[in-house]
């Protein structure tokens, strides 16, 4: 698993580029999170589906801009009730969203959402290792940012969540699943406070649509 702190060698579709010179030209910072980052530090040689990526600022006119910069005919899907965009791209779906802090409800897992800063939106995340981002600035290009030490949690194949596991659990139970699908699928190990508060809030699953939870355990099995 590479150790170092900058993964330009991670950057090499010419798609990122293409974002960061965009990002660049609206004055607004761009970073890659999420599944895409886990699973090159990870090192799975598996084929790219999707990339997501964070803007510090509007996310949507982010896809907008991106999408003018590539072939013609590159579409924008717009989602104004969660304030994200995909576009489709090489076959490669690239979802976009604005940096956001999120409140929930105890009766749903839709949350309110506001604007935040990077940290904000890696709070929202389900697991340390999927808080894990990649620069897209000029500045600092494929530099790793990690508050929340989730390469050393990959290191030690620990799932744990960036907060206290009561609280992301309870604010979106579908986590709980979620957990379970990655310890299956990459042969890690839930962490002890995460299966506690995993026993502790299962009748929180209840909220949570019957279609997702079939999705979740098909995604298991």
């Amino acid at each position: 698993m590479p150790n170092q702190k900058n993964h330009k060698q991670a950057l090499e579709l010419p798609i990122f580029k293409i974002i960061s010179q965009v990002a660049t030209s609206l004055q607004i910072d761009a970073y890659v999170i999420g599944g895409f980052v886990r699973d090159y530090l990870l090192q799975q040689q598996v084929p790219v589906k999707d990339i997501d990526v964070v803007a510090i600022g509007d996310g949507i006119e982010l896809a907008n801009q991106v999408a003018k910069s590539l072939p013609l005919n590159t579409k924008v899907q717009i989602f104004k009730t969660y304030g994200t965009a995909m576009l489709l791209h090489n076959g490669i779906a690239i979802e976009f969203v604005g940096a956001r802090k999120e409140s929930y409800q105890t009766t749903s897992r839709n949350p309110e959402v506001k604007p935040g800063s990077l940290e904000d939106d890696q709070n929202r995340r389900d697991f340390t290792m999927n808080a894990l981002a990649l620069s897209l600035n000029t500045s600092n290009y494929g530099d790793l940012i990690d508050p929340f030490n989730g390469l050393k949690d990959l290191k030690s194949k620990r799932i744990i969540t960036p907060l206290e596991p009561k609280i992301t659990f309870s604010d979106d139970p579908l986590r709980m699943l979620r957990a379970i699908r990655f310890a299956s699928q990459l042969q890690f190990k839930i962490d002890p406070i995460c299966l506690d508060a995993i026993n502790k809030n299962a009748e929180r699953i209840k909220i949570i649509t019957n279609e997702r939870i079939v999705d979740e355990l098909n995604k298991i099995l």
